[in-house]
């Protein structure tokens, strides 16, 4: 039976998952921001159309890759965390990105930038699985939803953190690279991670005595059915976040013109802004069934982002009214997520099938990411109409969630 850990114990690893989170948002971030002065920068002056195609284009294929580097982290480093344990493979995954994030610094072509986040993608994808299961399987079961509120709050607050930096410190073609070194602060805290928190005791008595076998295991029933429905479940969300909700900055700074600099990390802020409140929603409308609670934030979200893309024509109060609530309501999912992937699977398999169903997600976002590119150029330039066609996606989460186990007031598998 796992001891009982101290009170000390379960605020220093929820502090540390709460930092590994929030630098993972911030990494997240950066990119949003510094993608059209980098790309700028190596577009050799084009102009006009062409700009747009080139930095949408390699935008896409930036993002698209970062979501697949993701993925596979997350199926790496949620592997290793069930093999060799949490706070290890947590450790290393915070390595993986904050180096390979600062290493963008040296980036000349346009083909070094989705490189080196592919790279750096690899830990992010596994630090966000590895960080839940631990949290989750550390604190009380009283506490879960509180806790995925501030797990999801945490991404979107660094996501809101470096884009308030931009917005003091304006990111320009001659600038974008101090942003990048920024990135690389996280490795600090893999190192305090591997030093002071504690494994979880449930992984311990988990894997004491037996050899596991994860990712056979969830592949076969009666997980099997669990983790396709988690897949497409966390698809559905990872694809209007990637493939349309990440290109607000880029909305943003279409209509405010060039003559002004802040726009995009200030749109990019308000959304991430909206999405910290929208998490802690997501969590405590899952007190009332977890089915329900992703019906509800389905409707919300895509009516709110259908009239953002398709009515709102102005860089104006209204426009940043819909990206608040926009980053709200596609925000609380990441409220929602972290308190439901948890409970459909049992602790020796936990890390990897979170890591696994939602990092296959961004598999499917990747593709999203970069239809969205094409969309833009096809599209003649147009974000919105574009933006406007990725959120229809939502319908499948609607249809697919009456499908899937009701886990409410349910203890974790063991």
């Amino acid at each position: 039976m796992p001891s009982a850990p101290t009170r000390s114990q379960l605020y220093l690893t929820l502090f540390a998952a709460f930092l590994g989170w929030m630098f993972d948002g911030m990494e997240m971030g950066i990119f949003p921001i510094v993608a059209g002065p980098a790309l700028e920068e190596m577009a050799h002056g084009l102009q006009g159309h062409e700009l747009t195609a080139f930095v949408s284009g390699w935008m896409g294929w930036a993002t698209a890759l970062f979501l697949w580097g993701a993925a596979l982290g997350g199926i790496v480093f949620g592997w290793l965390g069930d093999k060799v344990g949490r706070v290890r493979a947590m450790s290393l995954s915070i390595l993986c990105y904050s180096l390979f994030t600062g290493l963008c610094y040296f980036a000349t072509e346009p083909w070094h930038l989705p490189a080196f986040r592919f790279v750096a993608a690899l830990g992010m994808g596994g630090e966000w699985a590895l960080g839940a299961a631990l949290v989750m399987e550390i604190w009380p079961e009283k506490k879960r939803p509180m806790l995925a509120a501030v797990i999801g709050a945490a991404a979107n607050a660094g996501f809101a953190l470096i884009a308030i930096i931009a917005i003091a410190y304006p990111v320009i073609k001659n600038s974008w690279r101090w942003v990048m070194l920024i990135g690389a602060a996280p490795a600090v805290l893999a190192f305090f991670i591997r030093l002071f928190v504690p494994e979880s005791e449930r992984w311990r008595a988990a894997a004491e005595g037996r050899r596991t076998h994860p990712l056979r295991e969830i592949f076969r029933a009666p997980l099997l059915r669990r983790t396709l429905l988690a897949i497409v479940l966390s698809s559905v969300v990872l694809i209007v976040t990637w493939g349309a909700v990440q290109w607000l900055a880029f909305v943003g700074q279409d209509r405010a013109g060039s003559a002004d600099p802040r726009a995009r990390a200030l749109t990019q802020a308000v959304a991430a802004l909206g999405a910290v409140a929208g998490c802690f929603v997501g969590a405590w409308l899952g007190r009332f069934g977890r089915r329900p609670a992703y019906f509800a934030l389905c409707v919300l979200a895509l009516g709110v982002t259908s009239y953002l893309f398709r009515v709102t024509r102005f860089y104006d109060v209204e426009f940043f009214i819909c990206v608040l609530l926009a980053g709200a309501t596609t925000g609380a999912f990441y409220g929602w997520l972290p308190l439901y992937l948890p409970e459909l699977f049992p602790t020796r398999a936990r890390a990897t099938a979170q890591g696994l169903s939602y990092n296959l997600g961004r598999v499917l976002a990747g593709f999203g990411a970069l239809q969205m590119g094409t969309l833009v150029a096809k599209l003649g330039g147009s974000y919105e109409r574009a933006g406007a066609t990725i959120v229809l996606v939502y319908f499948v989460g609607m249809v697919t969630i009456w499908f899937a186990p009701e886990t409410r007031g349910q203890p974790l598998p063991e």
